[in-house]
Protein backbone atom coordinates (compact mmCIF):
# COMPACT_ATOMS: atom_id res chain seq x y z
CA UNK A 1 0.00 0.00 0.00
CA UNK A 2 1.58 3.57 -1.03
CA UNK A 3 2.86 5.70 1.60
CA UNK A 4 0.60 8.59 0.05
CA UNK A 5 -2.74 7.10 0.85
CA UNK A 6 -4.09 9.24 3.74
CA UNK A 7 -5.80 6.19 5.62
CA UNK A 8 -4.52 7.08 9.58
CA UNK A 9 -7.01 8.90 11.84
CA UNK A 10 -5.18 11.81 13.71
CA UNK A 11 -5.93 9.91 16.60
CA UNK A 12 -2.49 8.77 17.30
CA UNK A 13 -0.70 11.97 16.15
CA UNK A 14 -3.00 13.71 19.10
CA UNK A 15 -2.25 11.66 22.01
CA UNK A 16 1.65 12.02 20.70
CA UNK A 17 0.92 15.84 21.48
CA UNK A 18 -0.28 14.66 24.89
CA UNK A 19 2.09 12.65 25.70
CA UNK A 20 4.52 15.44 24.64
CA UNK A 21 2.21 17.85 27.19
CA UNK A 22 1.95 20.77 24.01
CA UNK A 23 0.20 23.72 23.52
CA UNK A 24 -1.79 24.39 20.24
CA UNK A 25 1.48 27.30 20.03
CA UNK A 26 3.32 24.05 19.81
CA UNK A 27 2.08 21.91 17.51
CA UNK A 28 3.67 23.68 14.83
CA UNK A 29 6.98 21.68 16.09
CA UNK A 30 5.55 18.34 15.58
CA UNK A 31 3.92 19.23 12.36
CA UNK A 32 6.93 20.29 10.78
CA UNK A 33 7.68 18.92 7.58
CA UNK A 34 4.05 17.54 7.33
CA UNK A 35 2.56 19.53 5.38
CA UNK A 36 0.18 19.63 7.88
CA UNK A 37 -1.17 22.89 9.28
CA UNK A 38 -2.38 23.33 12.57
CA UNK A 39 -5.97 24.05 11.84
CA UNK A 40 -6.44 20.75 10.34
CA UNK A 41 -4.63 18.72 13.06
CA UNK A 42 -6.84 20.36 15.27
CA UNK A 43 -9.98 18.59 13.13
CA UNK A 44 -11.30 15.53 14.46
CA UNK A 45 -12.06 13.40 10.91
CA UNK A 46 -8.50 14.64 9.15
CA UNK A 47 -6.86 11.66 7.54
CA UNK A 48 -3.02 11.79 7.35
CA UNK A 49 -0.66 9.56 5.37
CA UNK A 50 2.07 7.28 6.63
CA UNK A 51 4.65 9.46 5.29
CA UNK A 52 2.80 12.04 7.34
CA UNK A 53 2.50 9.84 10.50
CA UNK A 54 6.48 8.09 10.50
CA UNK A 55 7.18 12.61 10.43
CA UNK A 56 5.36 13.44 13.05
CA UNK A 57 7.10 10.39 15.51
CA UNK A 58 10.11 11.53 14.41
CA UNK A 59 9.34 15.13 14.99
CA UNK A 60 7.85 13.94 18.51
CA UNK A 61 11.57 12.28 19.30
CA UNK A 62 13.25 15.31 18.71
CA UNK A 63 10.54 17.15 21.01
CA UNK A 64 10.58 14.56 24.07
CA UNK A 65 12.55 14.81 27.40
CA UNK A 66 11.29 11.18 28.15
CA UNK A 67 13.99 8.51 26.34
CA UNK A 68 11.04 6.19 27.28
CA UNK A 69 8.38 8.16 25.07
CA UNK A 70 7.56 5.04 23.45
CA UNK A 71 6.27 3.00 26.55
CA UNK A 72 4.46 6.64 27.81
CA UNK A 73 2.90 6.68 23.86
CA UNK A 74 1.96 3.28 24.45
CA UNK A 75 -0.39 3.68 27.72
CA UNK A 76 -2.11 5.87 25.98
CA UNK A 77 -2.65 3.44 23.12
CA UNK A 78 -5.76 1.44 24.97
CA UNK A 79 -8.03 -0.25 23.04
CA UNK A 80 -10.75 2.81 22.59
CA UNK A 81 -7.77 5.16 20.50
CA UNK A 82 -8.21 2.55 17.70
CA UNK A 83 -11.84 3.51 16.72
CA UNK A 84 -14.57 0.65 15.73
CA UNK A 85 -11.79 -2.04 15.91
CA UNK A 86 -10.90 -1.04 19.69
CA UNK A 87 -14.57 -1.50 20.80
CA UNK A 88 -14.44 -4.81 19.21
CA UNK A 89 -11.52 -5.72 21.02
CA UNK A 90 -13.07 -4.58 24.26
CA UNK A 91 -16.23 -6.43 23.97
CA UNK A 92 -14.54 -9.52 22.40
CA UNK A 93 -15.46 -12.98 24.64
CA UNK A 94 -11.19 -13.73 25.12
CA UNK A 95 -8.28 -11.96 24.58
CA UNK A 96 -7.30 -14.22 21.77
CA UNK A 97 -10.50 -13.12 19.79
CA UNK A 98 -9.32 -9.43 20.27
CA UNK A 99 -6.21 -10.10 19.00
CA UNK A 100 -7.41 -11.54 15.84
CA UNK A 101 -9.60 -8.73 15.76
CA UNK A 102 -6.60 -6.48 15.41
CA UNK A 103 -4.83 -8.71 12.69
CA UNK A 104 -8.24 -8.39 10.56
CA UNK A 105 -9.05 -4.93 11.02
CA UNK A 106 -5.63 -2.87 11.42
CA UNK A 107 -5.51 -2.08 7.60
CA UNK A 108 -8.67 0.55 8.79
CA UNK A 109 -6.72 2.11 11.06
CA UNK A 110 -3.13 2.46 9.14
CA UNK A 111 -0.84 1.27 5.99
CA UNK A 112 2.36 0.63 7.52
CA UNK A 113 2.10 -1.65 10.05
CA UNK A 114 0.64 -5.34 10.64
CA UNK A 115 -0.47 -7.19 13.80
CA UNK A 116 0.17 -11.17 12.86
CA UNK A 117 -1.13 -13.82 15.79
CA UNK A 118 0.44 -17.21 15.44
CA UNK A 119 -0.36 -20.30 18.21
CA UNK A 120 2.47 -22.08 18.25
CA UNK A 121 2.32 -25.53 20.58
CA UNK A 122 0.75 -24.12 24.16
CA UNK A 123 1.84 -20.27 23.05
CA UNK A 124 0.53 -17.47 21.68
CA UNK A 125 2.74 -15.44 19.59
CA UNK A 126 1.62 -11.96 18.27
CA UNK A 127 3.79 -10.07 15.81
CA UNK A 128 4.46 -6.39 15.35
CA UNK A 129 5.37 -5.79 11.69
CA UNK A 130 6.37 -2.32 9.87
CA UNK A 131 6.04 -2.52 6.64
CA UNK A 132 7.75 0.52 5.91
CA UNK A 133 11.65 2.00 6.48
CA UNK A 134 11.98 3.65 9.16
CA UNK A 135 14.98 4.84 11.29
CA UNK A 136 16.17 3.01 14.54
CA UNK A 137 14.42 5.60 16.97
CA UNK A 138 11.25 5.48 15.17
CA UNK A 139 11.33 1.54 15.35
CA UNK A 140 12.70 1.64 18.74
CA UNK A 141 9.55 3.77 19.77
CA UNK A 142 7.01 2.28 17.79
CA UNK A 143 8.21 -1.40 18.75
CA UNK A 144 7.44 -0.22 22.24
CA UNK A 145 4.54 1.68 21.50
CA UNK A 146 2.79 -1.22 20.13
CA UNK A 147 3.94 -3.73 22.91
CA UNK A 148 2.71 -1.39 25.74
CA UNK A 149 -0.40 -1.52 23.34
CA UNK A 150 -0.70 -5.10 23.79
CA UNK A 151 -0.41 -5.40 27.86
CA UNK A 152 -2.66 -2.50 28.05
CA UNK A 153 -5.77 -4.23 26.22
CA UNK A 154 -4.51 -7.75 27.96
CA UNK A 155 -4.93 -6.29 31.37
CA UNK A 156 -8.19 -4.95 30.72
CA UNK A 157 -9.54 -8.45 29.39
CA UNK A 158 -7.86 -11.15 31.08
CA UNK A 159 -7.90 -8.57 34.58
CA UNK A 160 -4.31 -8.47 35.43
CA UNK A 161 -1.06 -8.00 34.38
CA UNK A 162 0.49 -10.66 32.61
CA UNK A 163 3.95 -11.71 34.15
CA UNK A 164 4.09 -14.99 32.59
CA UNK A 165 5.00 -13.08 29.17
CA UNK A 166 8.24 -12.34 27.23
CA UNK A 167 8.42 -9.82 24.67
CA UNK A 168 11.08 -9.57 22.13
CA UNK A 169 12.44 -6.74 20.19
CA UNK A 170 14.94 -6.15 17.06
CA UNK A 171 16.85 -3.02 18.92
CA UNK A 172 19.83 -3.62 21.31
CA UNK A 173 19.42 -2.88 24.73
CA UNK A 174 18.41 0.40 25.53
CA UNK A 175 20.49 2.76 28.51
CA UNK A 176 17.01 2.88 30.08
CA UNK A 177 16.26 -0.82 30.28
CA UNK A 178 16.07 -0.21 34.26
CA UNK A 179 12.49 1.45 33.50
CA UNK A 180 10.85 -1.20 31.13
CA UNK A 181 10.07 -2.97 34.90
CA UNK A 182 7.54 0.15 35.30
CA UNK A 183 6.06 -0.74 32.00
CA UNK A 184 6.47 -4.19 30.51
CA UNK A 185 5.32 -7.23 32.53
CA UNK A 186 7.08 -10.34 32.60
CA UNK A 187 11.00 -10.71 30.72
CA UNK A 188 11.73 -8.66 27.43
CA UNK A 189 14.68 -9.31 24.95
CA UNK A 190 16.98 -7.44 22.87
CA UNK A 191 18.31 -8.39 19.44
CA UNK A 192 15.51 -10.18 18.16
CA UNK A 193 15.26 -10.91 14.36
CA UNK A 194 11.30 -10.08 15.00
CA UNK A 195 9.62 -7.77 17.36
CA UNK A 196 6.79 -10.41 18.78
CA UNK A 197 5.25 -11.38 22.07
CA UNK A 198 4.82 -14.34 23.45
CA UNK A 199 2.54 -15.31 26.71
CA UNK A 200 0.65 -18.58 27.62
CA UNK A 201 -2.53 -19.42 24.99
CA UNK A 202 -4.69 -20.73 27.52
CA UNK A 203 -4.00 -16.97 29.12
CA UNK A 204 -6.17 -16.01 25.98
CA UNK A 205 -9.24 -17.90 26.10
CA UNK A 206 -10.33 -17.00 29.89
CA UNK A 207 -13.28 -15.30 29.61
CA UNK A 208 -13.76 -11.61 28.99
CA UNK A 209 -15.84 -10.67 32.29
CA UNK A 210 -16.60 -6.90 30.37
CA UNK A 211 -18.04 -8.35 27.01
CA UNK A 212 -20.65 -7.68 25.44
CA UNK A 213 -22.34 -9.95 22.49
CA UNK A 214 -24.64 -7.29 21.12
CA UNK A 215 -21.82 -4.66 21.29
CA UNK A 216 -19.14 -6.94 20.05
CA UNK A 217 -21.79 -7.57 17.04
CA UNK A 218 -22.27 -4.20 16.05
CA UNK A 219 -18.63 -3.11 16.33
CA UNK A 220 -18.02 -6.61 14.42
CA UNK A 221 -20.52 -5.45 11.48
CA UNK A 222 -18.84 -1.78 11.27
CA UNK A 223 -15.44 -3.00 10.70
CA UNK A 224 -16.30 -5.74 8.29
CA UNK A 225 -18.48 -2.75 6.54
CA UNK A 226 -14.88 -0.57 6.46
CA UNK A 227 -13.36 -3.51 5.12
CA UNK A 228 -15.64 -4.77 2.31
CA UNK A 229 -16.18 -0.79 1.22
CA UNK A 230 -12.63 -0.56 0.63
CA UNK A 231 -11.48 -0.94 -3.16
CA UNK A 232 -8.50 -3.21 -3.62
CA UNK A 233 -6.50 -0.74 -6.10
CA UNK A 234 -5.37 1.16 -2.57
CA UNK A 235 -3.97 3.78 -5.02
CA UNK A 236 -7.26 4.50 -6.52
CA UNK A 237 -9.05 7.92 -5.55
CA UNK A 238 -12.06 5.99 -5.17
CA UNK A 239 -10.45 3.71 -2.76
CA UNK A 240 -9.11 7.03 -0.91
CA UNK A 241 -12.12 8.62 -0.80
CA UNK A 242 -14.73 5.50 0.54
CA UNK A 243 -11.74 5.35 2.93
CA UNK A 244 -12.72 9.43 4.05
CA UNK A 245 -15.99 8.78 4.06
CA UNK A 246 -16.32 5.88 6.17
CA UNK A 247 -14.02 7.90 9.23
CA UNK A 248 -16.96 10.75 8.83
CA UNK A 249 -20.07 10.63 9.66
CA UNK A 250 -22.66 8.87 7.16
CA UNK A 251 -23.16 11.27 4.46
CA UNK A 252 -21.39 14.28 5.35
CA UNK A 253 -18.40 14.55 3.98
CA UNK A 254 -18.62 16.99 0.76
CA UNK A 255 -16.73 16.83 -1.70
CA UNK A 256 -14.52 20.22 -1.19
CA UNK A 257 -13.48 18.85 1.97
CA UNK A 258 -12.33 15.62 0.31
CA UNK A 259 -10.32 17.32 -2.36
CA UNK A 260 -9.16 19.60 0.78
CA UNK A 261 -7.52 16.97 2.73
CA UNK A 262 -6.36 14.98 -0.71
CA UNK A 263 -4.11 18.59 -1.44
CA UNK A 264 -5.99 19.35 -4.75
CA UNK A 265 -8.90 21.10 -6.24
CA UNK A 266 -12.10 19.76 -6.29
CA UNK A 267 -12.41 20.00 -9.82
CA UNK A 268 -9.12 17.92 -10.02
CA UNK A 269 -10.52 15.34 -7.60
CA UNK A 270 -13.82 14.94 -9.88
CA UNK A 271 -11.66 14.67 -12.87
CA UNK A 272 -9.41 11.60 -11.63
CA UNK A 273 -12.67 10.06 -10.36
CA UNK A 274 -14.05 10.50 -13.94
CA UNK A 275 -10.68 8.70 -15.63
CA UNK A 276 -11.89 5.57 -12.66
CA UNK A 277 -15.47 5.70 -14.25
CA UNK A 278 -16.92 7.05 -11.36
CA UNK A 279 -17.66 10.28 -8.94
CA UNK A 280 -18.49 11.97 -5.88
CA UNK A 281 -21.56 11.33 -5.62
CA UNK A 282 -21.97 7.95 -6.92
CA UNK A 283 -19.25 6.75 -4.11
CA UNK A 284 -21.18 8.62 -1.57
CA UNK A 285 -24.53 6.71 -2.97
CA UNK A 286 -23.05 3.25 -3.07
CA UNK A 287 -21.78 3.40 0.72
CA UNK A 288 -25.18 4.89 1.58
CA UNK A 289 -26.94 2.30 -0.07
CA UNK A 290 -25.10 -0.32 1.84
CA UNK A 291 -25.36 1.16 5.30
CA UNK A 292 -29.16 1.28 4.84
CA UNK A 293 -29.30 -2.77 3.31
CA UNK A 294 -27.27 -3.32 6.90
CA UNK A 295 -29.82 -1.41 9.25
CA UNK A 296 -32.61 -2.67 7.60
CA UNK A 297 -31.79 -6.12 7.56
CA UNK A 298 -29.69 -6.79 10.52
CA UNK A 299 -31.42 -3.85 12.87
CA UNK A 300 -34.74 -3.26 14.67
CA UNK A 301 -34.53 0.48 13.69
CA UNK A 302 -37.43 2.25 12.20
CA UNK A 303 -37.28 4.09 8.74
CA UNK A 304 -37.24 7.17 10.15
CA UNK A 305 -34.25 6.42 12.23
CA UNK A 306 -32.23 4.83 9.39
CA UNK A 307 -33.13 8.41 7.58
CA UNK A 308 -31.54 10.25 10.74
CA UNK A 309 -28.67 8.21 11.06
CA UNK A 310 -27.84 8.96 7.28
CA UNK A 311 -27.79 12.36 7.55
CA UNK A 312 -31.30 12.81 5.83
CA UNK A 313 -33.34 15.48 7.08
CA UNK A 314 -36.45 14.29 5.32
CA UNK A 315 -37.42 10.44 5.84
CA UNK A 316 -39.35 10.78 2.27
CA UNK A 317 -36.21 11.59 1.18
CA UNK A 318 -34.23 9.11 2.51
CA UNK A 319 -37.37 6.53 0.82
CA UNK A 320 -37.13 8.27 -2.33
CA UNK A 321 -33.17 7.25 -2.32
CA UNK A 322 -33.59 3.79 -1.16
CA UNK A 323 -35.91 2.49 -4.07
CA UNK A 324 -33.81 4.25 -6.85
CA UNK A 325 -31.15 2.23 -5.16
CA UNK A 326 -32.94 -0.95 -4.99
CA UNK A 327 -36.27 -0.78 -6.79
CA UNK A 328 -38.22 -1.28 -3.72
CA UNK A 329 -39.73 1.19 -0.66
CA UNK A 330 -37.44 0.21 2.70
CA UNK A 331 -40.51 -1.29 4.27
CA UNK A 332 -41.06 -3.92 1.04
CA UNK A 333 -37.26 -4.83 0.88
CA UNK A 334 -37.28 -4.94 4.94
CA UNK A 335 -39.87 -7.51 4.46
CA UNK A 336 -38.27 -9.67 1.35
CA UNK A 337 -35.40 -10.23 3.28
CA UNK A 338 -36.24 -10.53 6.84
Amino acid sequence: MALSNPTIPLTYSKLIAQVLELHERDLTQLLRQTHLLVEQFLQDDLLITAEQQIQIVENALLLTKDEEFGLLLGQKLTPPSHGAMGFLANSSPNFLTALKAFQTYSPTRNNFTRVEVEIRDEWLICYHRIEQQVDKDVECCLSEAAAMSFFECAKFIIGRNIKEASSYFTHSEPEYVHKYQDYLPGEYHFNSNETFVKIPLSLCQIPNTSANHEYYQLALRQCEAMLDQLEPEMDSYSYKIKKMMLSHPPGQLTETEAASELFISKRTLARRLISEGTSFRQLREEILAKQADKYLIEEQLSVEAIATLLNYHDSSNFRRAFKRWYGLSPDKYRKKFN
